[in-house]
């Protein structure tokens, strides 16, 4: 699998390239307005973007996504979409196929209803919803602490210790982790009821 990981400043979210190594076929996910950067990389490394997918719609994440599709013919991807361009809307479950390599999609609501984390190989990229050390917010328009129990707990602490993390901003200590580290270490993992979660996310 072909893995690039780009990096923007001042909010300090990450975009990620992934594609298929045979083929060359690439998905992008979350642009985050570093559409000259992913346009390089693109030319550099020979490869064809087929997709854009969004974890979720805040605009720090989808920034690029029309100028990144009018330029490449990319087709945009996501779960639900507050935006009026075209998007094809994704479900749980989901397979994106970039040829021989896939994307699953997993629907992890809580920091947004429309939250995603997406497994490829033994890479999760989670989005907003799990940091290195940390979890994504529940106190903004839309987030649900309740929901976002359900997603760590039920969603993403449930798969292996070796899955690799690449999260949405560059938040921890290191920029990506592996879910072993951080059911050890993320005190947002720390075994609790759902109660006490949602009581702990008030505080």
């Amino acid at each position: 699998m072909i893995f690039r990981r780009f990096l923007t400043e001042g909010s300090r979210n990450f975009a990620y390239l992934v594609g298929d190594e045979d083929s060359g076929a690439a998905a992008v996910i979350d642009p985050s307005g570093l559409v000259e950067e992913i346009m390089k990389t693109l030319h550099d490394d020979g490869l064809g973007l087929k997709y854009i997918i969004n974890t979720h719609s805040h605009p720090d994440h989808t920034g690029g996504n029309r100028e990144l599709a009018a330029k490449t013919g990319a087709k945009l991807l996501r779960y639900k979409t507050t935006e009026s361009d075209a998007a094809d809307t994704l479900k749980d479950g989901t397979a994106i196929k970039l040829n021989g390599t896939e994307i699953k999609v997993i629907h992890t609501p809580g920091h947004t209803p429309d939250s995603i984390c997406l497994l490829i190989d033994n890479k999760l990229f989670t989005g907003d919803a799990l940091f290195v050390g940390e979890c994504g917010r529940t106190d903004l328009p839309g987030g649900d602490s309740g929901s976002m129990y359900d997603s760590l707990f039920g969603k993403i602490a449930v798969l292996g210790d070796e899955f690799e993390v690449y999260p949405g901003h560059d938040y921890g200590s290191k920029p990506d982790s592996t879910l072993g580290f951080e059911k050890k270490h993320n005190y947002t993992l720390k075994p609790r009821t759902k109660e006490e979660f949602i009581h702990f996310m008030r505080e």
